[in-house]
């Protein structure tokens, strides 16, 4: 009956039946093996285990009050059902049995964080856990999993939960589906579609809020890989680094955490979302940090690191990227996108110097030479930014009259996901119409132009910017019309700025690089 057994962990197998004709001598074996050790933690592997009684069940018991940590492992279903009954799956530890699955000969469809992903025939795939332990984490992907798809994620849910070698897997039903990945290796000139609906998927994960408390908090994790990073920067930069850290406000949108396009999958005309259980909540400029990595940030030094994961070579990688920043920002102007990727990369290089630490990278010469590139690329940002936070959501247009339902359109999306209430929009509204109004006159010829809008809403606050590169002008250096005076004596115009100077809590001009820049803040009261 002994399989092994030491000081700190005994470990017995049962099998066959326990009853009342063999109980007694099941329980002196068992005893016998414990004797003088109540201190040791013992595991009872039952899956050979056919059939248990009540009088079974008093053997274990007894067990369990002379060993408090006791587990048993590997229970079949019938067995299972048992002790699920009968209360002893909530006194101590008990493990169902779980079909075995290889994944030798499959084909890899995805790898994140924790876990790869293979498929193990046309309808499903399995994730394999790195951790051999993995049942707790197997749990909290799948409740996550169904919290995204409560609130209008497509995923794909764990039906089933399975052994894999040393490890667990969680297996998923995707019939045919195909990586976002593959598409892109096998299928360039899809490069454009992918774009589009990875960015679609990206833009309805950051528009969706998660309830209080439900996920990990993107910005905590942060500020620990900045704070960790303090014995291997200089004094100020590592400083400067937490408090940009600390400095990104709180936020409670969906973040995916490992946004790539491996997990990304298309089934039939549907694009599924999976490998969940890196879900946060957070400001996007984490999310644009993982991102970034995936794509350029582990391969910068060997662009084969790229082709082995993702499939497709870093040139592809580089465009995709590239695309998909701008599609996301909604903008073609290049030293904004600059700006936006420079932030991500600050939060991106903090993460690859700390995770290449802690894999003992600075003990071989390949390992120093990766810290110490990105150790000076984010030497190099930290003196360019004071800030990590950006307008998240931008779209550029015509500067025409035609254009102002659209503007207003965009504009009121991102308010209301926010709960911005009926008077600040309305007024936030009135305010838009006048300024975009006042470009599509004044700015440019007739049809000569175009306008960037950017908007950042959080809870309690919305700030509206507008960029133009028509004529110089500034709104805030207009005269205030006399609104006392009557109307026989008022000048023509004027009105429209004047309500936007009073209805906002603020408005900014500059003209920079031959642009014009005009920024509104709006604040309102939260519950």
């Amino acid at each position: 009956m002994p399989d092994a057994g030491s000081d700190n962990l005994i470990t017995i197998d049962l099998e066959g039946r326990i009853d009342s004709n063999n109980a007694s001598a099941v329980e002196e074996k068992l005893l016998s093996q414990v004797e003088g050790k109540s201190n040791a933690s013992v595991r009872i592997k039952a899956d050979k285990l056919e059939y248990i009684s009540s009088a079974g069940l008093r053997v274990l018991l007894h067990l369990k009050k002379t060993n408090p940590n006791l587990s048993i492992t590997g229970v079949n279903p019938e067995v299972y059902e048992v002790f699920e009954m009968t209360g002893f799956t909530q006194m101590m530890n008990v493990e169902k049995a779980y079909r075995v699955v290889s994944v030798e000969g499959c084909e890899e469809i995805g790898r994140g964080a924790n876990g790869t992903i293979y498929r193990i025939d046309q309808d499903n795939v399995v994730k394999v856990y790195n951790n051999a332990d993995a049942l707790e984490e197997i749990q909290h992907e799948r409740e996550v999993a169904r919290l995204a798809l409560v609130l209008g994620i497509p995923t794909a849910i764990s039906y089933d939960v399975v052994r894999v070698g040393d490890s667990y897997g969680s297996v998923f039903e995707l019939l045919n589906a195909r990586s976002f990945s593959k598409i892109l290796a096998t299928e360039p000139d899809k490069m454009d579609w992918c774009v589009k609906e990875y960015v679609d998927m990206l833009k309805l994960i950051h528009g969706t809020i998660v309830p209080e408390g439900e996920l990990p908090d993107m910005r905590q994790i942060a500020i620990g890989w900045a704070e960790y990073l303090r014995d291997y920067l200089p004094a100020e930069s590592a400083k400067k680094l937490v408090a940009l850290m600390c400095a990104v406000p709180k936020d409670n949108h969906m973040l995916h955490g490992d946004y790539h396009t491996k997990n990304l999958e298309i089934q039939g005309d549907e694009v599924l979302l999976i490998d969940m259980d890196t879900l946060a909540v957070g400001h996007p400029v984490f999310e644009l940090a993982s991102m970034f990595n995936a794509f350029i940030g582990f391969s910068e030094l060997d662009h084969e690191i790229v082709k082995k994961f993702q499939g497709f070579d870093f040139e592809t990688s580089t465009v995709f990227w590239r695309k998909t920043l701008q599609a996301y920002l909604g903008t073609d102007d290049e030293e904004f996108i600059r700006e936006v990727e420079d932030k991500a990369r600050i939060v991106g290089y903090t993460r690859l110097i700390r995770r290449l630490i802690r894999r003992r990278g600075l003990e071989n010469e390949e390992g120093r030479a990766r810290i110490g590139f990105w150790t000076d690329e984010l030497l190099k940002l930290l003196d360019q930014y004071d800030s990590l936070v950006f307008t998240c959501c931008a779209v550029d247009m015509e500067a025409t009259k035609d254009n102002l339902p659209r503007a207003m359109a965009f504009i009121d999306e991102h308010l209301e996901s926010v709960d911005c209430p009926m008077k600040e929009k309305m007024q936030i509204d009135v305010a838009v119409e006048e300024i975009f109004i006042n470009i599509a006159n004044y700015a440019y010829d007739p049809g000569k132009g175009k306008v960037t809008i950017r908007v950042e809403a959080q809870e309690g606050e919305a700030e509206i910017t507008f960029i133009d590169s028509g004529i110089p002008y500034d709104p805030l250096a207009r005269e205030d019309p006399d609104v006392t005076l009557p109307a026989e004596e008022r000048q023509i115009g004027g009105l429209g700025i004047f309500m936007v100077k009073n209805t906002m809590d603020d408005m900014s001009y500059e003209n920079k690089d031959g642009k014009n820049i005009l920024t509104l803040t709006k604040k309102w009261e939260t519950a």
